[in-house]
Protein backbone atom coordinates (compact mmCIF):
# COMPACT_ATOMS: atom_id res chain seq x y z
CA UNK A 1 0.00 0.00 0.00
CA UNK A 2 2.80 2.45 0.92
CA UNK A 3 4.55 1.63 -2.34
CA UNK A 4 1.37 2.40 -4.29
CA UNK A 5 0.90 5.78 -2.56
CA UNK A 6 4.59 6.53 -3.11
CA UNK A 7 4.20 5.74 -6.81
CA UNK A 8 1.23 8.11 -7.06
CA UNK A 9 3.12 10.85 -5.23
CA UNK A 10 6.11 10.51 -7.55
CA UNK A 11 3.87 10.67 -10.61
CA UNK A 12 2.15 13.85 -9.44
CA UNK A 13 5.44 15.45 -8.45
CA UNK A 14 6.95 14.70 -11.85
CA UNK A 15 4.04 16.42 -13.57
CA UNK A 16 4.36 19.46 -11.33
CA UNK A 17 8.06 19.73 -12.04
CA UNK A 18 7.19 19.95 -15.74
CA UNK A 19 4.96 22.97 -15.07
CA UNK A 20 6.05 26.56 -15.50
CA UNK A 21 7.14 29.13 -12.94
CA UNK A 22 3.49 29.88 -12.11
CA UNK A 23 3.37 26.71 -10.00
CA UNK A 24 2.63 27.87 -6.46
CA UNK A 25 0.42 26.52 -3.69
CA UNK A 26 -2.01 29.35 -4.42
CA UNK A 27 -2.28 28.48 -8.11
CA UNK A 28 -2.60 24.76 -7.33
CA UNK A 29 -5.44 24.97 -4.84
CA UNK A 30 -7.00 28.38 -5.45
CA UNK A 31 -7.46 30.90 -8.25
CA UNK A 32 -6.52 34.52 -8.95
CA UNK A 33 -9.72 36.25 -7.83
CA UNK A 34 -9.83 34.26 -4.59
CA UNK A 35 -6.16 34.85 -3.83
CA UNK A 36 -6.51 38.61 -4.38
CA UNK A 37 -9.89 39.20 -2.74
CA UNK A 38 -8.48 41.47 -0.01
CA UNK A 39 -6.47 43.51 -2.50
CA UNK A 40 -9.49 43.82 -4.79
CA UNK A 41 -11.72 45.08 -1.99
CA UNK A 42 -9.06 47.55 -0.87
CA UNK A 43 -8.93 49.17 -4.31
CA UNK A 44 -12.73 49.02 -4.63
CA UNK A 45 -13.02 51.02 -1.40
CA UNK A 46 -10.62 53.64 -2.71
CA UNK A 47 -7.80 52.80 -0.31
CA UNK A 48 -5.05 53.27 -2.88
CA UNK A 49 -2.09 53.67 -0.52
CA UNK A 50 -3.10 50.57 1.44
CA UNK A 51 -3.37 48.62 -1.81
CA UNK A 52 0.25 49.38 -2.70
CA UNK A 53 1.31 47.63 0.51
CA UNK A 54 -0.12 44.34 -0.82
CA UNK A 55 1.92 44.17 -4.03
CA UNK A 56 4.46 41.72 -2.65
CA UNK A 57 1.81 39.01 -2.41
CA UNK A 58 1.37 38.81 -6.19
CA UNK A 59 2.11 35.58 -8.08
CA UNK A 60 0.66 36.18 -11.57
CA UNK A 61 3.88 36.97 -13.46
CA UNK A 62 5.48 40.08 -14.95
CA UNK A 63 2.60 40.96 -17.28
CA UNK A 64 -0.40 40.93 -14.97
CA UNK A 65 1.42 41.85 -11.76
CA UNK A 66 2.76 45.03 -13.32
CA UNK A 67 -0.57 45.93 -14.92
CA UNK A 68 -2.15 45.87 -11.46
CA UNK A 69 0.73 47.78 -9.89
CA UNK A 70 0.83 50.43 -12.62
CA UNK A 71 -2.89 51.10 -12.29
CA UNK A 72 -2.85 51.40 -8.47
CA UNK A 73 0.26 53.58 -8.51
CA UNK A 74 -1.56 55.86 -10.98
CA UNK A 75 -4.57 56.11 -8.67
CA UNK A 76 -2.22 56.84 -5.76
CA UNK A 77 -0.60 59.66 -7.78
CA UNK A 78 2.76 57.86 -7.92
CA UNK A 79 3.20 58.60 -11.59
CA UNK A 80 6.90 57.71 -11.98
CA UNK A 81 6.28 54.30 -10.39
CA UNK A 82 3.14 53.83 -12.51
CA UNK A 83 4.95 54.50 -15.77
CA UNK A 84 7.89 52.30 -14.81
CA UNK A 85 5.74 49.28 -13.91
CA UNK A 86 3.55 49.66 -17.00
CA UNK A 87 6.75 49.67 -19.08
CA UNK A 88 7.82 46.41 -17.38
CA UNK A 89 4.50 44.86 -18.35
CA UNK A 90 4.85 46.22 -21.88
CA UNK A 91 8.34 44.68 -22.19
CA UNK A 92 7.06 41.31 -20.96
CA UNK A 93 4.22 41.42 -23.50
CA UNK A 94 6.65 42.21 -26.32
CA UNK A 95 8.76 39.23 -25.32
CA UNK A 96 5.68 36.97 -25.17
CA UNK A 97 4.37 38.11 -28.55
CA UNK A 98 7.79 37.73 -30.20
CA UNK A 99 7.64 33.99 -29.53
CA UNK A 100 3.86 33.64 -29.65
CA UNK A 101 3.76 31.01 -32.37
CA UNK A 102 5.89 28.70 -30.23
CA UNK A 103 4.55 29.52 -26.78
CA UNK A 104 0.87 29.26 -27.71
CA UNK A 105 1.36 25.75 -29.04
CA UNK A 106 3.27 24.81 -25.89
CA UNK A 107 1.11 26.44 -23.23
CA UNK A 108 -2.32 25.65 -24.68
CA UNK A 109 -1.80 21.95 -23.97
CA UNK A 110 1.21 21.88 -21.63
CA UNK A 111 1.66 18.80 -19.45
CA UNK A 112 1.61 20.77 -16.21
CA UNK A 113 -1.61 22.67 -16.95
CA UNK A 114 -3.37 19.55 -18.25
CA UNK A 115 -2.47 17.66 -15.08
CA UNK A 116 -3.50 20.50 -12.78
CA UNK A 117 -5.21 23.67 -14.11
CA UNK A 118 -4.83 26.55 -16.57
CA UNK A 119 -3.28 28.82 -13.93
CA UNK A 120 0.06 27.12 -14.65
CA UNK A 121 0.08 28.58 -18.17
CA UNK A 122 1.66 31.98 -18.82
CA UNK A 123 -0.87 34.79 -18.66
CA UNK A 124 -1.91 36.17 -22.04
CA UNK A 125 -3.57 39.58 -21.66
CA UNK A 126 -6.92 40.19 -23.34
CA UNK A 127 -7.23 42.57 -26.28
CA UNK A 128 -9.02 45.20 -24.19
CA UNK A 129 -6.34 44.95 -21.48
CA UNK A 130 -3.63 45.68 -24.05
CA UNK A 131 -5.60 48.73 -25.14
CA UNK A 132 -5.82 49.94 -21.54
CA UNK A 133 -2.09 49.36 -21.00
CA UNK A 134 -1.28 51.85 -23.74
CA UNK A 135 -4.11 54.14 -22.68
CA UNK A 136 -2.61 54.44 -19.19
CA UNK A 137 0.91 54.78 -20.54
CA UNK A 138 -0.55 57.60 -22.65
CA UNK A 139 -2.20 59.19 -19.63
CA UNK A 140 1.12 59.02 -17.80
CA UNK A 141 2.65 61.02 -20.65
CA UNK A 142 -0.26 63.50 -20.61
CA UNK A 143 0.16 63.92 -16.87
CA UNK A 144 3.85 64.68 -17.48
CA UNK A 145 2.94 67.21 -20.23
CA UNK A 146 4.42 65.03 -22.99
CA UNK A 147 1.85 65.07 -25.79
CA UNK A 148 4.15 63.40 -28.33
CA UNK A 149 4.77 60.44 -26.00
CA UNK A 150 1.03 60.10 -25.40
CA UNK A 151 0.31 60.00 -29.13
CA UNK A 152 2.86 57.22 -29.63
CA UNK A 153 0.93 55.10 -27.13
CA UNK A 154 -2.37 55.86 -28.85
CA UNK A 155 -0.91 54.56 -32.12
CA UNK A 156 0.49 51.43 -30.48
CA UNK A 157 -2.84 50.52 -28.87
CA UNK A 158 -4.43 49.35 -32.12
CA UNK A 159 -1.32 47.45 -33.22
CA UNK A 160 -1.00 45.31 -30.09
CA UNK A 161 -4.71 44.53 -30.00
CA UNK A 162 -4.58 43.22 -33.59
CA UNK A 163 -1.62 40.99 -32.69
CA UNK A 164 -3.44 39.66 -29.62
CA UNK A 165 -6.50 38.80 -31.69
CA UNK A 166 -4.36 36.76 -34.10
CA UNK A 167 -2.69 34.97 -31.18
CA UNK A 168 -6.05 34.06 -29.64
CA UNK A 169 -7.26 32.54 -32.92
CA UNK A 170 -4.05 30.50 -33.16
CA UNK A 171 -4.51 29.28 -29.58
CA UNK A 172 -8.02 28.01 -30.28
CA UNK A 173 -6.87 26.22 -33.44
CA UNK A 174 -4.00 24.58 -31.52
CA UNK A 175 -6.34 23.36 -28.77
CA UNK A 176 -8.82 21.97 -31.31
CA UNK A 177 -6.06 20.08 -33.12
CA UNK A 178 -4.86 18.55 -29.87
CA UNK A 179 -8.40 17.48 -29.04
CA UNK A 180 -8.73 15.70 -32.39
CA UNK A 181 -5.37 13.97 -31.87
CA UNK A 182 -6.78 12.47 -28.68
CA UNK A 183 -9.75 11.09 -30.59
CA UNK A 184 -12.28 13.38 -28.94
CA UNK A 185 -14.86 15.39 -30.85
CA UNK A 186 -15.33 19.05 -29.89
CA UNK A 187 -18.86 18.52 -28.60
CA UNK A 188 -18.95 21.07 -25.81
CA UNK A 189 -22.71 21.31 -25.57
CA UNK A 190 -23.01 19.33 -22.34
CA UNK A 191 -20.76 21.83 -20.57
CA UNK A 192 -21.73 25.08 -22.25
CA UNK A 193 -25.47 24.35 -22.00
CA UNK A 194 -25.16 24.51 -18.22
CA UNK A 195 -22.60 27.31 -18.11
CA UNK A 196 -23.83 30.73 -16.81
CA UNK A 197 -23.48 32.92 -19.88
CA UNK A 198 -20.73 35.53 -19.68
CA UNK A 199 -22.78 38.31 -21.22
CA UNK A 200 -25.23 38.89 -24.07
CA UNK A 201 -25.79 42.63 -23.88
CA UNK A 202 -23.33 43.64 -26.60
CA UNK A 203 -22.10 41.45 -29.42
CA UNK A 204 -19.18 43.69 -30.17
CA UNK A 205 -17.52 46.16 -27.81
CA UNK A 206 -14.88 48.72 -28.69
CA UNK A 207 -13.04 50.96 -26.26
CA UNK A 208 -14.73 54.32 -26.71
CA UNK A 209 -12.54 55.73 -23.93
CA UNK A 210 -9.40 54.97 -25.90
CA UNK A 211 -10.87 56.21 -29.18
CA UNK A 212 -12.06 59.49 -27.67
CA UNK A 213 -8.82 60.16 -25.80
CA UNK A 214 -6.85 59.42 -28.97
CA UNK A 215 -9.04 61.80 -31.00
CA UNK A 216 -8.74 64.53 -28.39
CA UNK A 217 -4.96 64.29 -28.22
CA UNK A 218 -4.67 64.31 -32.02
CA UNK A 219 -6.85 67.43 -32.07
CA UNK A 220 -4.68 69.09 -29.42
CA UNK A 221 -1.61 68.36 -31.57
CA UNK A 222 -3.42 69.83 -34.60
CA UNK A 223 -3.42 66.50 -36.49
CA UNK A 224 -7.02 67.04 -37.51
CA UNK A 225 -7.28 64.21 -40.03
CA UNK A 226 -6.24 61.58 -37.47
CA UNK A 227 -8.48 63.24 -34.89
CA UNK A 228 -11.49 63.07 -37.19
CA UNK A 229 -10.95 59.37 -37.93
CA UNK A 230 -10.95 58.51 -34.22
CA UNK A 231 -13.83 60.88 -33.40
CA UNK A 232 -15.95 59.12 -36.01
CA UNK A 233 -14.95 55.72 -34.60
CA UNK A 234 -15.79 56.90 -31.08
CA UNK A 235 -19.13 58.19 -32.33
CA UNK A 236 -20.14 54.71 -33.51
CA UNK A 237 -19.42 53.36 -30.02
CA UNK A 238 -20.93 56.25 -28.02
CA UNK A 239 -23.41 57.95 -30.39
CA UNK A 240 -25.13 59.88 -27.58
CA UNK A 241 -22.04 61.10 -25.74
CA UNK A 242 -21.93 64.89 -25.61
CA UNK A 243 -18.14 65.13 -25.59
CA UNK A 244 -17.80 62.80 -28.59
CA UNK A 245 -20.53 64.59 -30.54
CA UNK A 246 -19.07 68.05 -29.98
CA UNK A 247 -15.54 66.86 -30.79
CA UNK A 248 -16.72 65.31 -34.06
CA UNK A 249 -18.64 68.45 -35.05
CA UNK A 250 -15.75 70.70 -34.06
CA UNK A 251 -13.16 68.89 -36.18
CA UNK A 252 -15.52 68.33 -39.13
CA UNK A 253 -16.05 72.09 -39.23
CA UNK A 254 -12.32 72.84 -39.04
CA UNK A 255 -11.64 70.39 -41.86
CA UNK A 256 -14.46 71.87 -43.96
CA UNK A 257 -16.07 68.42 -44.33
CA UNK A 258 -19.23 70.01 -45.76
CA UNK A 259 -21.15 66.84 -46.56
CA UNK A 260 -20.31 65.15 -43.27
CA UNK A 261 -20.97 68.33 -41.33
CA UNK A 262 -24.39 68.72 -42.91
CA UNK A 263 -25.37 65.18 -41.87
CA UNK A 264 -23.93 65.63 -38.38
CA UNK A 265 -25.68 68.97 -37.83
CA UNK A 266 -28.98 67.51 -39.02
CA UNK A 267 -28.71 64.84 -36.32
CA UNK A 268 -26.95 66.71 -33.51
CA UNK A 269 -27.32 70.44 -34.14
CA UNK A 270 -24.66 73.09 -34.74
CA UNK A 271 -21.18 72.90 -33.30
CA UNK A 272 -20.75 75.06 -30.19
CA UNK A 273 -18.16 77.81 -30.40
CA UNK A 274 -16.54 79.59 -27.48
CA UNK A 275 -17.23 83.29 -27.04
CA UNK A 276 -15.12 85.84 -25.25
CA UNK A 277 -15.06 85.11 -21.52
CA UNK A 278 -15.91 81.41 -21.97
CA UNK A 279 -13.89 78.23 -21.75
CA UNK A 280 -14.46 74.52 -22.27
CA UNK A 281 -14.14 71.75 -19.67
CA UNK A 282 -13.78 68.13 -20.83
CA UNK A 283 -14.13 65.56 -18.07
CA UNK A 284 -13.07 61.91 -18.26
CA UNK A 285 -14.69 60.18 -15.30
CA UNK A 286 -13.66 56.62 -14.39
CA UNK A 287 -16.03 54.91 -11.97
CA UNK A 288 -15.69 51.91 -9.69
CA UNK A 289 -13.69 48.79 -10.39
CA UNK A 290 -14.25 46.08 -12.98
CA UNK A 291 -15.84 42.82 -11.86
CA UNK A 292 -13.51 39.98 -10.97
CA UNK A 293 -14.25 36.52 -12.35
CA UNK A 294 -15.71 33.90 -10.04
CA UNK A 295 -15.62 30.10 -10.02
CA UNK A 296 -18.37 27.91 -11.50
CA UNK A 297 -18.10 24.16 -11.00
CA UNK A 298 -19.61 21.10 -12.64
CA UNK A 299 -18.89 17.52 -11.54
CA UNK A 300 -19.02 14.81 -14.20
CA UNK A 301 -18.47 11.03 -13.88
CA UNK A 302 -16.18 9.33 -16.39
CA UNK A 303 -16.58 5.58 -17.09
CA UNK A 304 -14.01 3.17 -18.49
CA UNK A 305 -14.59 0.04 -20.56
CA UNK A 306 -15.12 -2.06 -17.40
CA UNK A 307 -17.82 0.23 -16.09
CA UNK A 308 -15.66 1.70 -13.35
CA UNK A 309 -16.14 5.41 -12.80
CA UNK A 310 -14.23 8.39 -11.45
CA UNK A 311 -15.70 11.78 -10.63
CA UNK A 312 -14.09 14.75 -12.36
CA UNK A 313 -14.63 18.35 -11.33
CA UNK A 314 -14.73 20.99 -14.07
CA UNK A 315 -14.07 24.57 -12.95
CA UNK A 316 -14.81 27.48 -15.28
CA UNK A 317 -14.59 31.25 -14.75
CA UNK A 318 -17.68 33.43 -15.04
CA UNK A 319 -18.95 36.94 -14.25
CA UNK A 320 -21.91 37.55 -11.97
CA UNK A 321 -24.76 39.95 -12.74
CA UNK A 322 -24.21 42.23 -9.76
CA UNK A 323 -25.12 45.88 -10.43
CA UNK A 324 -22.20 48.26 -10.03
CA UNK A 325 -22.23 51.39 -7.88
CA UNK A 326 -22.96 54.69 -9.69
CA UNK A 327 -20.93 57.79 -8.88
CA UNK A 328 -21.76 61.45 -9.48
CA UNK A 329 -19.84 64.65 -10.19
CA UNK A 330 -20.63 68.28 -9.49
CA UNK A 331 -19.07 71.11 -11.48
CA UNK A 332 -19.45 74.53 -9.81
CA UNK A 333 -22.25 73.16 -7.63
CA UNK A 334 -24.26 71.64 -10.49
CA UNK A 335 -24.56 67.88 -11.01
CA UNK A 336 -23.07 66.75 -14.30
CA UNK A 337 -25.06 64.54 -16.65
CA UNK A 338 -22.51 62.45 -18.51
CA UNK A 339 -22.85 59.33 -20.64
CA UNK A 340 -20.77 56.20 -21.04
CA UNK A 341 -17.62 56.13 -23.13
CA UNK A 342 -16.67 52.58 -22.19
CA UNK A 343 -18.27 49.77 -20.20
CA UNK A 344 -15.26 47.75 -19.07
CA UNK A 345 -17.43 45.06 -17.47
CA UNK A 346 -18.93 44.33 -20.87
CA UNK A 347 -15.49 44.26 -22.49
CA UNK A 348 -14.37 41.70 -19.94
CA UNK A 349 -17.52 39.61 -20.41
CA UNK A 350 -17.14 39.64 -24.18
CA UNK A 351 -13.52 38.57 -23.90
CA UNK A 352 -14.50 35.63 -21.69
CA UNK A 353 -17.26 34.63 -24.10
CA UNK A 354 -14.75 34.55 -26.97
CA UNK A 355 -12.28 32.50 -24.93
CA UNK A 356 -14.84 30.02 -23.58
CA UNK A 357 -14.64 27.48 -26.46
CA UNK A 358 -10.85 27.18 -26.03
CA UNK A 359 -11.23 26.98 -22.23
CA UNK A 360 -13.84 24.24 -22.53
CA UNK A 361 -11.66 22.31 -24.98
CA UNK A 362 -8.76 22.41 -22.53
CA UNK A 363 -11.13 21.18 -19.82
CA UNK A 364 -11.94 18.17 -22.00
CA UNK A 365 -8.24 17.54 -22.62
CA UNK A 366 -7.57 17.80 -18.91
CA UNK A 367 -10.19 15.16 -18.12
CA UNK A 368 -8.46 12.83 -20.58
CA UNK A 369 -5.02 13.57 -19.12
CA UNK A 370 -6.17 13.14 -15.53
CA UNK A 371 -8.01 9.93 -16.29
CA UNK A 372 -4.93 8.54 -18.03
CA UNK A 373 -2.82 9.51 -15.02
CA UNK A 374 -5.30 7.78 -12.70
CA UNK A 375 -5.24 4.55 -14.70
CA UNK A 376 -1.45 4.45 -15.04
CA UNK A 377 -0.74 5.15 -11.38
CA UNK A 378 -3.51 3.23 -9.57
CA UNK A 379 -4.03 0.11 -11.70
CA UNK A 380 -7.53 -0.27 -10.23
CA UNK A 381 -6.42 0.24 -6.61
CA UNK A 382 -9.32 1.75 -4.62
CA UNK A 383 -7.09 3.81 -2.33
CA UNK A 384 -5.16 5.09 -5.31
CA UNK A 385 -8.38 6.04 -7.09
CA UNK A 386 -9.53 7.91 -4.01
CA UNK A 387 -6.24 9.82 -3.71
CA UNK A 388 -6.32 10.83 -7.38
CA UNK A 389 -9.99 11.84 -7.22
CA UNK A 390 -9.30 14.10 -4.24
CA UNK A 391 -6.25 15.53 -6.03
CA UNK A 392 -8.25 16.19 -9.19
CA UNK A 393 -11.00 17.96 -7.27
CA UNK A 394 -8.68 20.15 -5.20
CA UNK A 395 -6.44 21.21 -8.07
CA UNK A 396 -9.17 21.87 -10.64
CA UNK A 397 -9.28 25.66 -10.33
CA UNK A 398 -10.67 28.08 -12.91
CA UNK A 399 -8.36 30.57 -14.57
CA UNK A 400 -9.82 33.82 -13.21
CA UNK A 401 -6.79 35.93 -14.06
CA UNK A 402 -7.68 39.34 -15.45
CA UNK A 403 -6.75 42.97 -14.83
CA UNK A 404 -9.00 43.48 -11.80
CA UNK A 405 -8.05 47.08 -10.93
CA UNK A 406 -9.45 48.59 -14.14
CA UNK A 407 -12.50 50.86 -13.77
CA UNK A 408 -15.95 49.33 -14.19
CA UNK A 409 -17.01 52.08 -16.58
CA UNK A 410 -15.82 55.39 -17.97
CA UNK A 411 -17.97 58.44 -18.60
CA UNK A 412 -17.20 61.56 -20.58
CA UNK A 413 -18.75 64.98 -20.87
CA UNK A 414 -17.97 68.54 -21.86
CA UNK A 415 -19.28 71.83 -20.51
CA UNK A 416 -18.88 75.46 -21.55
CA UNK A 417 -18.21 77.60 -18.46
CA UNK A 418 -17.20 81.18 -17.67
CA UNK A 419 -13.41 81.28 -17.89
CA UNK A 420 -11.47 81.38 -14.64
CA UNK A 421 -11.54 79.32 -11.44
CA UNK A 422 -13.68 76.14 -11.42
CA UNK A 423 -14.66 73.71 -8.67
CA UNK A 424 -15.21 69.98 -9.16
CA UNK A 425 -16.66 67.70 -6.46
CA UNK A 426 -16.19 63.92 -6.64
CA UNK A 427 -16.55 61.25 -3.94
CA UNK A 428 -16.60 63.87 -1.19
CA UNK A 429 -13.43 65.57 -2.43
CA UNK A 430 -13.13 69.08 -3.86
CA UNK A 431 -10.78 69.99 -6.67
CA UNK A 432 -10.03 73.50 -8.01
CA UNK A 433 -8.69 74.24 -11.49
CA UNK A 434 -8.53 77.07 -13.99
CA UNK A 435 -10.05 77.37 -17.47
CA UNK A 436 -8.41 79.98 -19.74
CA UNK A 437 -10.44 82.38 -21.84
CA UNK A 438 -11.57 80.48 -24.98
CA UNK A 439 -9.33 77.59 -23.93
CA UNK A 440 -10.04 73.91 -23.24
CA UNK A 441 -9.14 72.13 -20.00
CA UNK A 442 -9.09 68.35 -19.66
CA UNK A 443 -9.96 67.00 -16.21
CA UNK A 444 -9.26 63.34 -15.41
CA UNK A 445 -11.17 61.75 -12.52
CA UNK A 446 -11.21 58.22 -11.12
CA UNK A 447 -13.70 57.37 -8.35
CA UNK A 448 -13.63 54.24 -6.18
CA UNK A 449 -15.48 53.83 -2.88
CA UNK A 450 -15.28 57.10 -0.95
CA UNK A 451 -12.15 58.33 -2.69
CA UNK A 452 -11.18 59.97 -5.97
CA UNK A 453 -8.04 60.95 -7.85
CA UNK A 454 -8.21 64.12 -9.97
CA UNK A 455 -5.86 66.18 -12.13
CA UNK A 456 -6.17 68.54 -15.08
CA UNK A 457 -4.23 69.68 -18.14
CA UNK A 458 -4.63 72.61 -20.52
CA UNK A 459 -5.22 71.61 -24.15
CA UNK A 460 -5.06 75.10 -25.68
CA UNK A 461 -7.66 76.53 -28.06
CA UNK A 462 -9.42 73.67 -29.83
Amino acid sequence: MKAKVRHITISITSLLLSACANMTAGNLFSHYSAQNQNFYQTVKQGQYAEATDQFEDYVAGDILDNLEKGRVYFLNEQYAESKATFELSDAAIKEQQSKALISISDTATSVGSLAVNDNLNDYQPADYELGFLHLYLGLNYVQANDLDGALVEMRRANQVQEQARANREAELESAQNQLRENGVSANLGSVLSKYPDAGKTLQAVQNGYLLYLSALLYEASNDLNSAYVDYRRALTVAPDNKAVIEGTLRVAERLAMKEDLSLLEKQYGLAKTLRQGEGRVIILDEQGIVKAMESWRLSLPLYDSRGRSALYSLALPYYNNMVQQKFYLQLNGQQINSSVLANVDLMAQRNLSEKMPAIAIRQALRVIAKDQLRKETTNGNDIGNLVLNVWNTLTEQPDTRSWITLPASVYGTTEIVPSGEQTLNAAGKTYHFNVPDQGTTLVWVSQQGSNATMWHKQLGKL
